[in-house]
């Protein structure tokens, strides 16, 4: 077994999720309505919420299982192929027959920011119970479940449903923002949401004022409505204005922004999930993991490509120690 940067065993991550192909144009600008903007090529990399996040959280130490589907199809075969080139264990992943592999088209502009549509295919039809099962086989040593929801509500569920039934340590990326992730918060996942999503999410609990303000004092409302109802740690990803903690019975702590180079913001909430749950499953504490995580996203987006700017994990350490 490799070694973890604190001289531990490597900690061991599951991950349930999306497995995609991302294609993707450099433009001039992101479109408008009915637009077309012209960028000088296209180009194919790995992507998917949950295949990202399980190479950011293999990078950074950690031995880490993939839980997905994919096509039988040639973009299929590569994807995996790709995976385990990182490292990733994707015995966990369906192969299914008469269904396209995921895709994502994606527009980047020259500040880094993105516009995404994605096709779901073969995540479209991960089925709970072989979630359950899965999940089941390998739980025993695992440290924590990082479950991301571009895949069935049911296979949300199953997935949050088993880890806490199992005392596993689980975090929920509610991207995009699902019904059942509301249902989910009776099992004290940490949450992880974007800015968009916790104000979604508040809205949803009944708490509409709730993200209504400005800037930090409004995320903290939102995320405060969500902790409220789930007694939960919940930590708000916000970009270049860093991240939000939120722990039961403590004063909100603000994760201030590392300093990056920006060439494309996808795919850095997935790198910041997989290092973060990669830092919990190693047993170090929520704010900690949370810093180690803003350091990896900050890296990522350095790089065009969602997994390209994903750092190793002797990367982050040199930035902490730093």
């Amino acid at each position: 077994m490799s070694s973890f940067p604190s001289g531990r065993s490597a900690p061991e991550v599951i991950v349930v999720g999306a497995i995609n192909v991302d294609f993707v144009v450099a433009a001039p600008r992101l479109p408008g309505p009915g637009e077309t903007v012209v960028g000088p090529d296209l180009r194919r990399y790995g992507g998917g919420k949950g295949a990202n996040a399980a190479v950011a959280a293999a990078r950074a130490g950690a031995v880490t299982r993939l839980i997905g589907a994919v096509g039988t199809d040639e973009t299929g075969s590569a994807a995996l192929a790709e995976l385990r080139a990182d490292g990733v264990l994707v015995d966990g992943v369906a192969e299914l027959d008469s269904v396209a592999t995921g895709a994502a088209l994606i527009v980047v502009d020259p500040a880094g920011e993105n516009q995404i549509a994605v096709g779901a295919g073969a995540n479209a039809a991960v089925v709970a119970d072989s979630v359950r099962a899965a999940l089941r086989a390998a739980l025993q040593s695992t440290g924590c479940v990082l479950v991301s929801t571009e895949i069935p509500g049911e296979a949300v569920a199953a997935a949050v449903e088993t880890a806490a039934g199992g005392g596993v340590r689980c975090v929920l990326n509610p991207a995009p923002v699902q019904p059942v992730v509301v249902d989910l918060l009776r099992h004290g996942p940490v949450l992880t949401p974007n800015v968009t999503e916790v104000a979604e999410l508040a809205a949803m609990l009944g708490a509409h004022d709730a993200g209504a303000g400005e800037g930090i004092a409004g995320v903290t409302a939102a995320a405060e409505a969500v902790l409220a109802a789930s007694g939960a740690p919940v930590v708000v990803t916000m970009g270049g204005d860093g991240a939000l903690v939120l722990l039961p019975g403590e004063r909100p702590q603000h994760v201030p922004p590392r300093p990056a180079t920006v060439r494309d913001t996808t795919g850095a909430g997935d790198t910041f999930n997989g290092v973060l749950a990669t830092r919990l499953a190693a047993g170090e504490t929520l704010t900690a993991a949370v810093h180690a995580a803003s350091v990896a996203g900050a890296i990522s987006v350095g790089q065009v490509g969602a997994r390209a700017g994903m750092p190793q994990a002797a990367e982050i350490e040199r930035v902490l120690a730093g």
